[in-house]
C-alpha cells in the first residue's frame, strides 16, 4: 500500500491563505501584461505546497473483518407462551446466515431479567462502546421491544440497527394498574386506592369494553367483589384496621370470553399500607393521692403521640368540712361528656387507685363496661382501695375486671417473678432484668405492698409475687382488653429502690398491649421478608407447640413450613420463595398476606411486543422493525448508502453493510521533496518570472 500523505508545519486555514494570496498575485500580473506572471504564480503554490508537507506512506494493509451485534432478549416477558421458540428459531437461523457470510464475526449480547425490567437500551450502548466503530457492519435484536430504559437507548449507531419482535398479531392482555397508593394511613379511616384497569393488543370484540371481576382483600377480612369496566379510574377505599403493616390484596378473574390472555402476572397487586394512629387519647382517672401518682402521667406525658386527660379526685365527699363538692374545683369537670358523650373518642381508659365514692354516677360505669366490650381497653392500678368497699369490682365494671379481690392487703415485701404465661407474653417477655426462664431469678428490686386477688379462670396471669399469688393479670372481654396491676408499688422501680426495675417499659407495654398494638400481640404470625426472596416465618403463641405453616402461592399451590421452637412462646422457620408475588401465610385461625417483591413484575406491566422504544434507531441508521411472525428475514450485505431491507422472492430480508476495515503494518513515510528540494524550485520559479519580466530571457511569444 502506497499513498500521499500532508503533515502541514501551519494550520490548513493558513496554507490556504497562501495559496490563494500567490493565484491573486498570478491573476493581478496577468492582468497588467506582466509576462512573468505564470512563473510568479507557480512560485506561490510551491511555497503552500511546502508548507504542506506532503509525504509518501508505504506499508502493508491488513483487511479486518466486520462486526455484527446480536442482541438476544431473554428476560421475563420473553418467557410469555410462544415467545421462547419464536426466539430461539430467530437467534439459530441469524446465526447461520451470518456464518455463512465472509469475513464477519458474530457478538451475541443476551439481556437477562433484572429488578428495574428489560434494560435493551442500557445493553446495546455497552455493546457498541465494546467494539471499534469502523467494523461495526450491523445490530439484530430480537426482542419484544419492551425497553424500560429507552433513556439509555442510543440516538444513532455506526451501521443498520434492525429490531425482530416476537409475539402474535391477535396477543392481548387485561392488566391492573395502580395509578395512586398511600405509603400510610390513619388507623379506623379510610384509605384511599387509585387504580383502573387497561386493556392492551388485540382485544377480543367479546371483551371490548366488558367489565371485570375485581376481588379486593384487606388482611383476613372478607372479600370483596367489584365490577369495573376497563379504562375507568375507581377510587377504592379501603380500611385501616391496626397499627403496623396492612397489606391490601387486589386480584382480577381471569376473562371469561375470548382468546386467552397473554398473562396472568399483572392481574394482581399488593398494596402495602402503614397504619399508624393520628394521637393516642388516653384518660387517666386518679383516685387518692399516693406516692405514685404521677407516675402514669409521667409515662404517658413523655410520648408525644398521646393526648391525655388526666381527672384527679383531690377531696373526697366525705371530707366535713361544709362545703359543696360541686363548689370545691376551680373549673368544672366535664365527666359527662367524657364518661357518656366522648367515651368512644378513647384508646384507654386507666383508674389509678380509684375509690368508688358516689362522684361518678353508675350510669358512667356502665358506659364504661359497654366501651371495653366493643372494642375499647380498660387499664387498672390498684391500691388498697380494692379490698374495701370501694372497691371498682362492686360497680358495673366489676364484671369485665380479670381478678376479683379477697379483701386482704398483704403489706410485706417481695420480688415480682413471671409465671410460664409471662415468660411466653409480649407484655413482660423479655422485660430487661428477667430471668431467662421460669424459676430463676429476676434482678429486680422489691415492692413492698400488694393486694390479695383470686384470677378468673379464663384470664392470664403474667407476672406474680412470692407463692404464686397473681400481680398482674390480662384478659380479654368482648372485643376490647382488660389489664389489672394488683400493686401500686410499681413507682419503687423508677426510684431505683433495690436497684429498681423496668418500670417504664412494663407500664408502656401493659398500655399498648391494651391498645391493641400488633408487636405485642400474643397470637400472632409474623414475616420478615429479604432482598433475595427469603423469608422468616415467627409464630408468637401462649402454647406450648406450634404445627407447621400454609404457604399459598400466587398460582394457587401450597406448601408446609415447619417451624422451630426459638423462645418460650416464639416458633419460627425459614423458607425460600420460588418467585415474587403475593404469598398466602396461614395457621390455624391466623391469616397474613405478605408481598415479595411487585405482586406483578415491571416486566409484565406491558406484556405485547412493541417497537416504539427502538422505531426511532432503526429508522435513523436504515434499517427495519420487523414481526417474527411474517417469518425469520434473510440476511444480506449492501453497500453503505443502499437500502438495507426490504422484500425478495423469498420473502423480506435485511442487510448489513461491510465496513472494509483493515489495519496497516510495518508503515513508513518520507518527505515527498526534501526541503532544500522545495527551497530551489520556488527560488529557481520566482528567479525565471523576475528575469522573465526584466527582458534578460527571451518572452514566451517570441
Amino acid at each position: 500500500m502506497t499513498g500521499l500523505r500532508f503533515d502541514p508545519s501551519l494550520p490548513w486555514p493558513v496554507v490556504a491563505v497562501i495559496a490563494a494570496l500567490a493565484l491573486l498575485a498570478a491573476a493581478w500580473a496577468l492582468w497588467r501584461g506582466l509576462p512573468g506572471w505564470s512563473l510568479r504564480g507557480l512560485a506561490g503554490l510551491a511555497a503552500a505546497a511546502a508548507l504542506a508537507a506532503p509525504v509518501l506512506e508505504r506499508g502493508v494493509r491488513h483487511g479486518l473483518s466486520d462486526i455484527v451485534i446480536l442482541l438476544d432478549d431473554r428476560s421475563a416477558s420473553q418467557s410469555l407462551p410462544g415467545r421462547d421458540a419464536q426466539t430461539d428459531a430467530a437467534m439459530d437461523q441469524i446465526t447461520g446466515q451470518l456464518a455463512a457470510l465472509a469475513g464477519v464475526e458474530l457478538r451475541r449480547v443476551t439481556v437477562a431479567d433484572d429488578p428495574d425490567g428489560t434494560l435493551i437500551g442500557t445493553a446495546l450502548t455497552r455493546a457498541l462502546a465494546a467494539e471499534p466503530e469502523a467494523r461495526v457492519a450491523g445490530i439484530v435484536a430480537v426482542t419484544d421491544g419492551q425497553a424500560h430504559d429507552a433513556a439509555m437507548v442510543p440516538a444513532n449507531a455506526p451501521a443498520p440497527v434492525h429490531v425482530l419482535l416476537t409475539g402474535q398479531p391477535t396477543d392481548w392482555d387485561r392488566r391492573l394498574v395502580i395509578d395512586e397508593a398511600p405509603a400510610f394511613g390513619l388507623i379506623d379511616t379510610p384509605a384511599v386506592i387509585r387504580l383502573r384497569i387497561e386493556d392492551q393488543g388485540a382485544v377480543p370484540p367479546e371483551m371490548v369494553g366488558r367489565p371485570a371481576t375485581l376481588r379486593v382483600r384487606v388482611e383476613g377480612e372478607d372479600e370483596q367483589v367489584i365490577a369495573l369496566p376497563p379504562g375507568i379510574p375507581l377510587d377504592l377505599p379501603v380500611s385501616i384496621t391496626h397499627a403496623g403493616q396492612n397489606v391490601v390484596s387486589i386480584r382480577l378473574d381471569p376473562p371469561e370470553a375470548g382468546a386467552p390472555q397473554l398473562t396472568e402476572q399483572n392481574d394482581a397487586a399488593a398494596v402495602q399500607i402503614e397504619g399508624v394512629r393520628d394521637r393516642l387519647r388516653v384518660l387517666l382517672v386518679s383516685g387518692e393521692p399516693h406516692a405514685g401518682e404521677r407516675t402514669w402521667r409521667n409515662l404517658l406525658k413523655s410520648d408525644a403521640n398521646v393526648d391525655l386527660i388526666h381527672f384527679t379526685i383531690l377531696r373526697p365527699p366525705d371530707k366535713m368540712d361544709g362545703v359543696p363538692v360541686d363548689e370545691v374545683a376551680l373549673i368544672a369537670f366535664p365527666t359527662q361528656e367524657l364518661f357518656e358523650q366522648r367515651i368512644n373518642d378513647f384508646d384507654l381508659i386507666i383508674f389509678d387507685r380509684y375509690r368508688v365514692r358516689g362522684i361518678l354516677p353508675r350510669d358512667y360505669f356502665d358506659n364504661i363496661r359497654r366501651y371495653v366490650q366493643e372494642g375499647g381497653a380498660l387499664l387498672v392500678s390498684a391500691g388498697p382501695e380494692m379490698a374495701s368497699v370501694e372497691s371498682l369490682n362492686l360497680s358495673p365494671i366489676g364484671d369485665i375486671l380479670p381478678a376479683r379481690p379477697t379483701g386482704r392487703v398483704v403489706q410485706e415485701a417481695f420480688t415480682p417473678q413471671l409465671t410460664a404465661d409471662g415468660h411466653r407474653h409480649p407484655v413482660t417477655s423479655g422485660l430487661p432484668g428477667a430471668p431467662a426462664e421460669q424459676g430463676g431469678e429476676p434482678g429486680w428490686g422489691r415492692w413492698l405492698q400488694r393486694q390479695d386477688i383470686i384470677p378468673d379462670p379464663d384470664a392470664q396471669v403474667v407476672m406474680t409475687a412470692e407463692g404464686d399469688a397473681p400481680l398482674l393479670v390480662l384478659d380479654r372481654e368482648g372485643e376490647g382488653r382488660v389489664a389489672l396491676l394488683a400493686s401500686d408499688q410499681v413507682w419503687l422501680w423508677g426510684r431505683g429502690f433495690e436497684g429498681g426495675g423496668p418500670q417504664l417499659e412494663l407500664l408502656r407495654r401493659i398500655a399498648h398491649w391494651s391498645m391493641k398494638e400488633p408487636e405485642l400481640e400474643e397470637e400472632a404470625l409474623l414475616a420478615q421478608t429479604g432482598r433475595d426472596l427469603s423469608v422468616t416465618v415467627t409464630r408468637r403463641t401462649m402454647q406450648d407447640e406450634a404445627g407447621p405453616v400454609t404457604v399459598t402461592a400466587p398460582d394457587g399451590s401450597t406448601a408446609e413450613l415447619p417451624l422451630e421452637p426459638q423462645e418460650p412462646g416464639r416458633f419460627t422457620g425459614h423458607w425460600q420463595a420460588p418467585a415474587p408475588g403475593l404469598y398466602t401465610l396461614q395457621h390455624g385461625d391466623l391469616t397474613r398476606l405478605m408481598a415479595l417483591g411487585p405482586a406483578a413484575p415491571r416486566e409484565f406491566e406491558q406484556t405485547v411486543a412493541s417497537g416504539e422504544a427502538l422505531a426511532p434507531l432503526a429508522e435513523a441508521t436504515g434499517g427495519a422493525v420487523l414481526h417474527l411472525s411474517d417469518g425469520v428475514p434473510d440476511v444480506r450485505t449492501a453497500r453503505p448508502g443502499r437500502s438495507a431491507h426490504g422484500w425478495g422472492v423469498g420473502g423480506e430480508w435485511i442487510a448489513i453493510t461491510p465496513r472494509e476495515a483493515a489495519q496497516v503494518s510495518g508503515l513508513s513515510r518520507r518527505p515527498l521533496l526534501p526541503d532544500w528540494a522545495w527551497l530551489a524550485l520556488i527560488a529557481g520559479l520566482a528567479l525565471a518570472g523576475w528575469l522573465l519580466e526584466g527582458g534578460r530571457i527571451r518572452s514566451w511569444k517570441r
